[in-house]
């Protein structure tokens, strides 16, 4: 369920759980269209009888395709009402922990660690955990930033 907050409220939020979006399949025509958008066709991701007798025991999804999934899964957890726009800041850092499987669910939790003025509007920073269904390590963590302009 997403979280609806108030631009004026966005400093309320520091160190508050978002909790956790559905849980979202990686299907292999994903991958295979990331490949295809990322021009990167390595055979781990797009091969996979070949993959199946890989290290990971099968095809797995590109690193870059599993964080860019943070967006909509961000957009899941939590929106700000109030504002005129939204912008992708970046990311201070990223740690690909595990691989993604095909045919593997992932969810995202978040914890909003930071909430700084900016000209024209507020930069959350927002520490981000991809998860892996029945995985006991994240695909990904990641600190991202993300601007609201009011």
């Amino acid at each position: 369920m997403t979280t609806m907050i108030p631009y004026a409220e966005l400093p309320d939020y520091v160190g508050k759980d978002l909790g956790y979006t559905d849980w979202f399949e990686i299907t292999q025509e994903r991958v295979n269209q990331f490949a295809d958008a990322a021009d990167d066709h390595q055979w781990i991701h797009t091969d996979p009888e070949r993959a199946a007798d890989g290290p990971f025991g099968g095809a797995i999804a590109h690193g870059f395709l599993t964080l860019s999934l943070l967006i909509p899964l961000q957009t899941e957890l939590f929106d700000v009402d109030g504002v005129t726009t939204k912008v992708n800041y970046g990311l201070d850092k990223v740690r690909f922990i595990s691989p993604v499987k095909v045919g593997a669910k992932i969810r995202a939790t978040a914890v909003i660690a930071e909430a700084n003025e900016v000209p024209g509007g507020t930069q959350l920073v927002i520490d981000v955990t991809i998860e892996i269904e029945g995985g006991s390590k994240p695909a990904v963590v990641a600190r991202s930033l993300q601007r609201f302009y009011a």
